[in-house]
C-alpha cells in the first residue's frame, strides 16, 4: 500500500512541476525591424529548445516562451540578437546590419540567399535601376558592358530581333553556348534567332526567349559565371546561368500605385560609306535597266537609306500596384504595354506583360509561407524583316541601289497595271513594295508560372516544395502578294510552335550558426522532375493558283506539310552544403545527379561536384588580435572547382525514318543524312577559378580579380562520312575546348554627397582565350560555318572561330618596289592564292564597360561606355558593295 502511495505522489508531484512549466510559458509577440522598416523572414528561436518561427510580411512574430528562457533574433546580414524574456508579453527587436558583411545579401542558385562575402566564386549582380537605364525592349541588350566575361551579340533585325549571351568563351561546337536562364526559380526557355542562318536565304529571325520579359518587373538579376556557381543545375547549366528576380511586394506608403510611360525615338546609328561619283550602268555607259554603278560620272547622288528609312518611335506605359495587404501578405501586379514602330517601314512590334504575385505567412506561429506568381506575355511581331543577301532584303536592295536613282520616285509601289513599280529587269525588289506586300505576322502567348510553400519545422529546419511552369505557342503566316520577282501569283505559308517544360522541386533546408563553437553550417537537399514537350505544325501552300487568296489549298501544288515533336525529362537529386568558421572562412560544396531520357539507360546518369572556399582575410586578422591598414577594410581570396556539362537534345541517338509524299502524292520514307550513336554522352566542362576581393577608403574603392580555366570534353560533334556509306555525317564524343582568362571588376564612389553631388563609376574587363585542345585523332578541324571559300573552323592548336580562306595574290619581293601590291591576271583582274590561309579569328581578345552615374537631388544622369577589341568578321556587305561599284573605294 505504501508503495501505491510513494507512486501516486511521485506522479502528482512530476504532474504538478510539468504543468507548472507549461504555465509558466507565455504567448510573446513583436515586430523586427531594421533602419528602413519591418524585416521579414527574421528566425526566432528559444535558445536551447526546439521552439521557433519566422517574422512575417510586416515583420511580427509570436512565439510561446517563459520567463528567463532566450529569444534569438537572426537573418543572414544581419547581427544576432538575443533578448532574455521578462514579464512583458510584447518584445520588439531593431536588427543592425553586420557591417563585416558589407550588407551584401545576394540571390544565388536556387534562389538561395546567402552572403555575398561567403561565395567562393565570382559573382555580379545588375540591380532594376541598371536594366532600366537603357530601356531596351530586350532584356538581354540592357546588359551590354555591365557584367565582365558577358560578351552580348545583338540581332541586326529590326525591333524585336534576337540577342545571343556568351559567357566565358564558346564550350560547345554544336550547342548554343547560352547561359541557363533562371526566373523566380523556373528555368525559362530562351530560343534565339533564325533556324537557317544560310546566307543567301536565311530564315526570319523571331527573336529570343528573354525578349519576351519585362524589365519593369525585375528586381535583379544574378549572373553565375563558375561551374561551381551553377554547378547545383546540373547539366542544362554548362555555360552558366543568370538568375532572374522578379519584384514582391512591401510596405508602402501611400497607395502603393506606380505609373511611368517613357518614348524613344530611334535611328540608324551608322551606314557603309557609298561612293557618290558614278552612276547607274556598265563600262562607263549608262544603262537604265541596270541594277549596277559602273556608269558615267553623275553630278547629283541621292541619300536612298537616310530617304527610305524613317525615325522610328518607341512608347511604354507601365502600371503597378505594390504593397502589403493585412499583417501577412504581400502583393505586387502590374500591367505594361510596349509599341516599337520601328525606323524600317512596315515593321512594328507590340508586347503586353502581366504579372500578379502574391506571398503570404499563415498557421500557428507563421510556421506556413506561400509565393505564388503567374507572369503573362502576348507579343506581336508584324513584317520582321528578311536578312540574307537576295531581293527581300531592304538593305542590300537601298545599298546596291544606282547613285543617280532617288528611291522617293517609287514610293508608289504599284503601276497602273498592278504590278510592282521599280526599275531594272532582274530579280531586285522595290523596298516600298516589300513594305506593303511582302507580309509576315507572329503572335506569341506565354506563361511563367511558379508556387511555393514552405513549412518551418524549427528555428532551423523548413520543408519546401516548388511547382514551377513555362509554356508559350506561337502562331505565324508569312504572304507575299503576286506582281513581282518574287512570286508571279503569290505565295503563302503558315504554322504552330508550342512550348511547355513543368519542373516539380521538393527541399528540406537546415542551417545552425552555432553548431560547435564558432562552427556554424548549412545545407539543402533538393529532389526534382523535369519534363518537357516541343511540337510544331506548318503548311506551305507554295505559288498560288488565284493570286492573293492566302488559303493553303490555294496552291498550284500539293501543300507541303512539316511536323516536329520534341519530349523529353531529366530526374534529380542534388545537394548543398556550407560550413563557415567564425563568419570569416566559408566552404561550400554541392553534388548533383541526373538522370536524363535522352540517353541510353546505361549512360543517362551523370554526377556534377562542385567545391569553393572563401577566406575573409581582413576579418581573420582582426579577431585573431591582428590590425589591417587603416585604408584597407576588405580582403577576400576564394577558390573552386567544378564539373558541370551539356545535355543532348532528345531524339539523337537512334537513327529512324520519316514518312512523307513526293511531287506526285506517293509515300516515301526518308533518313537523316547523320549517323547517330547510341552510346553518346554528355558532354563535361571543368572549371577552376581563383579570386581576390579589396575594399579600401572606406569601401569607396572596390577591386575584384578573378582568373578561370575551363576545359569542356566529351564534344558532340557531328564528323563528316563518306557519301557511298549512305551517311554525310557520325556522331561521335571527341574534342577538348578550353577556355582561360581574366576578369577584373572596378568599382568607385568619385563623390558621395547625399545632399548635393553623388558620382559612382565602375569598370569591367574581360580577357578569354578560346582553344582547340583537340578533336579527334585522325582529324584536325571541325567546320563552323561559312560562305563561298571562306570558312569558319574550330582548328586543333587554334583559336576558336578561325576564318580561313584563299588570298590575293601579291608581291612579295621585299626589294621589288611594287611590294604589297595585287598580282594582275592577263584580264587585269586579281588573282587567288592557291593554298588555304588562316584570315583572322572571330573571338574577341578583350571586353570592356565603364558606367557611370551621377546624382543631384532628384536629378539623374548615367552615361556608358563599352567596347569590343579584336576579332574579324567576313563583311557580305562589303562584297556586294564591291561587287555592284557603290563601294567608296571605287569613288576614284
Amino acid at each position: 500500500m505504501s508503495y501505491f502511495y510513494k507512486k501516486s505522489a511521485g506522479l502528482a508531484l512530476c504532474t504538478l512541476f510539468s504543468a507548472s512549466s507549461l504555465f509558466a510559458q507565455q504567448t510573446i509577440t513583436g515586430t523586427v525591424t531594421d533602419a528602413t522598416g519591418p524585416v521579414s523572414g527574421v528566425t526566432v528561436s528559444v535558445k536551447g529548445t526546439a521552439r521557433g518561427t519566422q517574422t512575417s510580411a510586416n515583420g511580427t512574430f509570436t512565439i510561446q516562451a517563459a520567463a528567463g528562457e532566450t529569444l534569438r533574433f537572426s537573418n543572414i546580414g544581419y547581427k544576432a540578437t538575443e533578448i532574455v524574456v521578462g514579464s512583458t508579453k510584447t518584445i520588439n527587436v531593431s536588427l543592425v546590419q553586420d557591417s563585416e558583411a558589407l550588407g551584401e545579401v545576394v540571390v544565388t542558385a536556387m534562389g538561395i540567399k546567402r552572403e555575398k562575402k561567403a561565395l567562393g566564386y565570382s559573382f555580379q549582380e545588375v540591380k532594376s535601376e541598371q536594366l532600366l537605364e537603357t530601356k531596351e525592349n530586350n532584356i538581354a541588350n540592357a546588359l551590354v558592358g555591365k557584367v565582365s566575361g558577358l560578351q552580348v551579340i545583338k540581332g541586326s533585325n529590326g525591333p524585336a530581333s534576337s540577342t545571343k549571351l556568351t559567357l566565358r568563351g564558346n564550350n560547345s561546337l554544336t550547342g548554343d553556348n547560352q547561359p541557363l536562364i533562371i526566373v523566380d526559380g523556373v528555368p525559362v526557355n530562351n530560343f534565339i534567332g533564325a533556324k537557317n542562318n544560310d546566307y543567301w536565304n536565311p530564315s526570319l529571325d523571331m527573336g529570343s526567349g528573354l525578349g519576351d520579359i519585362n524589365p519593369e518587373d525585375i528586381e535583379s538579376m544574378s549572373v553565375l559565371k563558375s561551374g561551381a556557381a551553377s554547378a547545383i543545375y546540373g547539366s542544362r547549366a554548362g555555360n552558366g546561368a543568370i538568375v532572374i528576380t522578379t519584384k514582391s511586394g512591401k510596405l508602402q506608403k501611400g497607395t502603393g500605385i506606380t505609373f511611368s510611360s517613357t518614348l524613344g525615338l530611334e535611328s540608324i546609328f551608322m551606314t557603309p560609306e557609298i561612293q557618290n561619283n558614278f552612276g547607274q550602268g556598265k563600262d562607263g555607259v549608262g544603262e537604265k535597266t541596270s541594277t549596277e554603278n559602273w556608269g558615267p560620272e553623275i553630278e547629283t547622288a541621292y541619300d536612298n537609306i537616310g530617304n527610305f528609312f524613317k525615325t522610328g518611335i518607341n512608347h511604354t506605359q507601365n502600371l503597378s500596384f505594390q504593397q502589403q495587404i493585412g499583417e501577412n501578405t504581400n502583393v505586387y501586379t502590374s500591367a505594361t504595354y510596349l509599341n516599337d514602330d520601328s525606323k524600317i517601314p512596315g515593321s512594328t512590334f507590340r508586347r503586353i506583360n502581366l504579372l500578379s504575385k502574391v506571398n503570404t505567412t499563415f498557421g500557428p506561429n507563421k510556421r506556413w509561407i506561400t509565393d505564388v506568381k503567374v507572369q503573362y506575355m502576348n507579343t506581336e511581331a508584324l513584317n520582321r524583316p528578311q536578312a540574307g543577301q537576295n531581293s527581300s532584303n531592304v538593305y542590300s536592295t537601298l545599298f546596291r541601289m544606282p547613285r543617280d536613282l532617288n528611291i522617293l520616285d517609287f514610293k508608289n509601289p504599284i503601276n497602273e497595271d498592278g504590278k510592282m513599280n521599280w526599275y531594272g529587269t532582274s530579280n531586285s525588289t522595290n523596298p516600298y513594295w516589300l513594305a506593303k506586300y511582302r507580309l509576315n505576322q507572329d503572335v506569341r502567348d506565354r506563361y511563367i508560372m511558379n508556387a511555393n510553400i514552405k513549412y518551418v519545422l524549427t528555428d532551423w529546419l523548413d520543408v519546401e516544395g516548388r511547382v514551377g511552369s513555362d509554356r508559350y505557342s506561337t502562331n505565324y503566316n508569312d504572304r507575299i502578294y503576286s506582281g513581282s520577282p518574287l512570286a508571279t501569283t503569290g505565295r503563302y505559308s503558315l504554322g504552330k510552335n508550342t512550348f511547355f517544360e513543368n519542373n516539380y522541386t521538393i527541399a528540406l533546408n537546415a542551417r545552425k550558426d552555432d553548431l560547435v563553437g564558432k562552427w556554424g553550417g548549412s545545407a539543402s537537399l533538393f529532389g526534382q522532375i523535369m519534363n518537357t514537350k516541343e511540337t510544331g505544325l506548318s503548311a506551305n501552300a507554295g505559288d498560288l493558283q488565284v493570286p492573293d487568296i492566302f488559303t493553303i489549298n490555294n496552291g498550284k501544288n500539293n501543300p507541303s506539310v512539316d511536323e516536329t515533336f520534341y519530349r523529353k525529362q531529366i530526374n534529380s537529386l542534388y545537394a548543398t552544403a556550407e560550413i563557415d568558421y567564425d563568419n570569416f572562412w566559408f566552404i561550400n560544396l554541392t553534388g548533383r545527379n541526373d538522370w536524363s531520357s535522352a540517353l541510353l539507360e546505361e549512360n543517362r546518369s551523370f554526377f556534377y561536384p562542385s567545391i569553393s572556399t572563401s577566406l575573409i582575410l581582413s576579418e581573420m586578422i582582426s579577431k585573431n588580435g591582428g590590425t589591417m591598414p587603416s585604408w584597407l577594410n576588405f580582403t577576400k581570396l576564394r577558390a573552386s572547382y567544378a564539373a558541370v556539362g551539356n545535355d543532348l537534345r532528345s531524339y539523337k541517338l537512334f537513327n529512324v525514318y520519316s514518312t512523307g509524299k513526293d511531287p506526285d502524292g506517293n509515300t516515301v520514307a526518308n533518313r537523316d543524312n547523320t549517323k547517330y550513336n547510341p552510346n553518346i554522352v554528355s558532354e563535361l566542362i571543368k572549371t577552376v577559378e581563383a579570386g581576390f576581393e579589396l575594399r579600401m577608403f572606406n569601401s569607396r574603392l572596390g577591386f575584384d580579380f578573378s582568373w578561370y580555366k575551363t576545359n569542356a570534353t566529351n564534344q558532340l560533334i557531328a564528323l563528316p562520312m563518306n557519301p557511298m556509306s549512305g551517311y554525310s555525317f557520325e556522331m561521335v564524343n571527341a574534342g577538348n575546348i578550353q577556355n582561360q582568362g581574366i576578369e577584373i571588376m572596378l568599382n568607385g564612389t568619385i563623390l558621395d554627397n547625399k545632399e548635393g553631388l553623388s558620382w559612382n563609376t565602375s569598370v569591367n574587363f574581360s580577357k578569354n582565350k578560346n582553344k582547340i585542345i583537340s578533336l579527334t585523332s585522325d582529324r584536325d578541324y571541325y567546320p563552323l560555318g561559312g560562305f563561298d571559300n571562306v570558312a569558319v573552323r574550330a582548328v586543333t592548336g587554334s583559336l576558336y572561330g578561325d576564318i580561313l580562306g584563299t588570298k590575293f595574290l601579291r608581291v612579295t619581293d621585299e626589294k621589288s618596289p611594287y611590294l604589297g601590291q595585287l598580282l594582275l591576271d592577263g584580264n587585269g583582274l586579281p588573282q587567288a592564292t592557291s593554298e588555304i590561309e588562316k584570315l583572322g579569328n572571330q573571338s574577341p581578345t578583350a571586353l570592356v564597360g565603364w558606367t557611370n552615374s551621377f546624382n543631384y537631388k532628384n536629378f539623374a544622369f548615367n552615361f556608358q561606355i563599352d567596347g569590343r577589341f579584336g576579332g574579324e568578321f567576313f563583311s557580305g556587305t562589303n562584297v556586294a558593295l564591291q561587287g555592284n561599284g557603290n563601294c567608296s573605294s571605287h569613288s576614284n
